[in-house]
């Protein structure tokens, strides 16, 4: 692992009221890190987890046990809290447009764990206890987020998903959040309730096939479900099989063969996730309404007015500034270090001969997903080890950050300037902060993702922004060999 995905088990991502144009910030827990280089010598992350994993599930009892679980604890707090920023961003992502909430606003509902306190759970893994100052177990009312993804987590299951994908879901399903949604009109449904009260404008969005599906699921589905309404308390349950074999034999009436209640199952579901999408939308409230007088549509008075204060305008031509400028500077600084790897090569006496394979070394890498094994065996080197050192993706990305990083400093110090919100050179404390939150945005933006990306091994996809940029530089280049 590369240190970026490293400090992940002792880096905690909580909210940030000073900052509410951002939302969160990132802080180094000297605790967890301590407890992680002295406890953790495993570089593969699977390792690494199952570790933390067993000590914080472990079922000791004596002061120093109870330390331990609660410090790996943290790390793994650490871990899971950046899942759940990006969680946070990806759902608001999913309800972009003129909407009333931003991912800040989701924050609040998940993003509560601010490192300070050591958690453990009870003997049978139901219950978090706080540790206090002498590490004495406490219950306590409030449940952190973090834990709770912690404790449902089945890490010894072999048919369990990642971690990080794990707190995706758990965090997808966080009922404060979901309850949150709902305020809005962003009501969840089950799959079933969706086709079952599916209306007729939903119904022209769809495939004939699917649109007969539905037809044939409403004759018996929703039939019974009408004849029981005075049994039902409101859910959609699933599908019986004598249900799904009638719809079937219906099915096949209208030349529609499905096999199997399992396939029927599959593409009911499918057909339930496509109107998924139209069921946001449509649970909107208007944002205009009808007056009673004119029978004109005005906007509602109850929303608040839409002011386009001058602050917030320029606040986000610096943010879309700074986007802007991440792509533009990482693939400069890609093409900078490849140039300057390949020079270094060159004049190296042991690895000069070698010099000429970085670059096919680096395509077959990143844009044909081959393991450095395979690389080896391809271009004829004497070995991994020498292949590693020649290519060391994990080295290239390092110094792709720390110039990006470099790049991006005095590109947004030179746009402060110009702004008059700081002078030529900067005040420290100005200079501290703005190469702090630089850091921060860039690692959340690409470096994190594409370190994983490494460590993930021969199965892993390359797909992050970093990957990209990397793969149209290699492509450029290799065109004009």
């Amino acid at each position: 692992m590369n240190a970026a995905s490293i400090s992940r088990y002792w880096t905690i991502w909580r909210i940030n009221l000073a900052n509410q144009q951002v939302g969160y910030k990132q802080s180094d827990l000297s605790q967890a890190r301590d407890f992680f280089q002295q406890q953790v010598h495993d570089c593969q992350n699977d390792d690494i987890q199952s570790t933390l994993l067993g000590n914080f599930y472990a079922n000791h009892l004596a002061e120093k046990d109870l330390l331990n679980r609660g410090l790996a604890g943290l790390c793994l707090r650490c871990y899971v809290s950046y899942p759940i920023l990006k969680a946070c961003q990806k759902i608001d992502s999913l309800f972009s447009g003129e909407k009333s909430f931003s991912y800040q606003d989701l924050l609040s509902c998940v993003l509560d764990d601010d490192g300070n306190r050591l958690v453990i759970l009870d003997c049978d893994r139901k219950t978090q206890l706080v540790l206090d100052e002498h590490g004495i177990p406490h219950t306590t009312t409030y449940k952190l987020f973090t834990v709770e993804v912690l404790r449902k987590f089945k890490h010894d299951s072999q048919s369990s998903m990642s971690l990080d994908n794990w707190t995706y879901l758990q965090t997808k399903q966080n009922p404060e959040l979901r309850k949150f949604l709902a305020e809005f009109g962003f009501q969840h449904h089950s799959d079933w309730s969706l086709l079952n009260r599916v209306r007729s404008k939903q119904l022209e969005l769809l495939v004939k096939r699917s649109r007969q599906l539905i037809t044939v699921f409403h004759a018996v589905y929703r039939r019974d479900r009408r004849e029981r309404k005075q049994m039902e308390v409101g859910k959609c349950p699933d599908p019986t099989i004598s249900q799904l074999q009638e719809m079937l034999t219906c099915l096949q009436e209208d030349d529609i063969i499905i096999k199997t209640t399992d396939e029927l199952k599959r593409e009911l579901k499918q057909v339930a996730s496509q109107l998924r999408q139209y069921d946001i939308w449509s649970y909107r409230e208007p944002l205009e309404v009808p007056d009673h007088n004119t029978g004109i549509y005005k906007p509602r008075k109850d929303l608040p007015t839409v002011s386009y204060d001058e602050s917030h305008l320029e606040q986000q031509e610096i943010i879309e500034f700074l986007h802007q400028q991440l792509q533009l500077i990482l693939s400069e600084a890609i093409a900078q270090e490849i140039s300057q790897t390949i020079a270094k090569l060159q004049n190296s006496k042991s690895y000069a001969p070698l010099a000429q394979k970085y670059l096919p070394g680096l395509q077959l890498y990143y844009c044909d997903c081959k393991s450095l094994k395979e690389v080896q065996l391809l271009l004829g080197m004497t070995s991994w080890d020498q292949t590693r050192r020649i290519l060391n993706p994990g080295e290239l990305l390092s110094k792709v950050r720390i110039l990006t990083v470099q790049k991006l400093l005095d590109t947004m110090l030179q746009k402060a300037h110009t702004k008059g919100l700081t002078s030529i050179p900067p005040e420290p404390e100005y200079l501290k902060t703005l190469a702090e939150q630089i850091e921060s945005f860039v690692d959340v933006e690409v470096f994190i993702e594409a370190g994983e990306e490494i460590r993930a091994g021969r199965n892993r996809s390359l797909d992050s922004v970093y990957a990209q940029k990397l793969q149209n530089y290699l492509e450029t280049q290799l065109i004009a060999i």
